[in-house]
């Protein structure tokens, strides 16, 4: 084990499997950071909302106070890979950051720290990772969560939890790039204001682009974060977000199915994904947004059935 794990076999073994380089790399605090990557050769173009795939070898020092792990002499040698969703900066320098431009990844990650099963194998090693460092990029970026169905008139709202504003980070660029005509509003429910990476730089293009809200909310602090709303909620959720109106308050206007497309991203809970059972649509409990949605003459998208409320679950 020990010669396993020497300087020069390390070494080896990264030089063998890593195409990438940390470019940068922030702590928004000890459990959430925001990544760049630089591959060593051209990335393709690709669609906000898509993913790809990123990893570090088993070999790779962990962060502390993470669930522990009994490796192998064979596990040691091995690349744990994991896909993400790009996300994107939105802003440099006060202007909208081009995504064809970019020679960069940006990825948006939480830490876990203890899992179910196994004990978890990345994100503790991304965690250790530091500007300059070495990793794995799969090459291909690939995903259909993406803006296609939507027209230059249509509303778009972006509903996510915690790392799940990922993907509706690159596509709020995407749309405001193209000088989309519709509506846009992205709300992200968290568990403290801490976990807003992102809410400085919403802020700013809620001030430039005025058919823009954001609506963070949390679910372990005392108020909304909705600033529109700031009564006392209490607790916050998307569910709640969009029975108490306050959707349509972001919105201006009354939801239309006709012309509006939702995209959802992060706990499956919060997506509620029906099963079909005879031509019957049996929903999760607790109550989805799917289902709140689809009781308002929304429709999920489905195999061979696209609707108007798309979804990406992150685990």
């Amino acid at each position: 084990m020990a010669d396993s794990l020497s300087p020069t076999r390390i070494q080896e073994w990264r030089d063998r499997h890593y195409n990438a380089t940390v470019l940068d790399l922030r702590l928004i605090h000890d459990e959430l950071m925001v990544i760049r990557i630089r591959p060593d050769e051209p990335f393709s173009q690709f669609s906000g909302g898509q993913y790809t795939v990123v990893g570090l070898g088993n070999w790779e020092p962990r962060t502390s106070d993470t669930q522990a792990e009994q490796l192998t002499e064979k596990d040691l040698k091995k690349v744990v890979k994991r896909a993400y969703s790009i996300s994107c900066p939105i802003l440099a320098d006060g202007k909208l950051v081009a995504a064809y431009e970019m020679d960069y990844l940006e990825f948006y990650i939480a830490l876990v720290r203890v899992a179910d099963r196994n004990p978890p194998a990345l994100t503790p090693r991304l965690f250790a990772l530091n500007s300059g460092d070495r990793l794995f990029f799969g090459g291909k970026i690939t995903g259909n969560y993406t803006l296609a169905p939507v027209a230059d008139d249509d509303d778009v709202i972006l509903l996510a939890t915690g790392t799940g504003e990922a993907p509706h980070n690159a596509m709020l660029t995407e749309l405001l790039q193209r000088g989309h005509r519709g509506k846009i509003v992205s709300a992200v429910c968290v568990r403290y204001r801490s976990d807003l990476a992102y809410l400085d730089i919403h802020k700013q293009v809620v001030a430039d682009f005025p058919t823009y809200a954001y609506c963070p909310m949390t679910t372990r602090e005392p108020e909304n974060l909705d600033e529109a709303h700031p009564h006392y909620v209490g607790k916050q959720y998307l569910q709640k977000f969009i029975t108490s109106g306050e959707l349509e308050d972001a919105l201006g206007h009354p939801l239309n199915p006709a012309k509006t497309h939702v995209f959802l991203c992060g706990n499956p809970a919060m997506i509620g994904i029906p099963e079909i059972n005879d031509g019957q649509r049996d929903y999760p409990h607790p109550t989805g947004v799917i289902e709140i949605l689809e009781q308002r003459g929304f429709q999920a998208d489905e195999t061979g059935a696209p609707g108007n409320i798309h979804f990406e679950k992150y685990w």
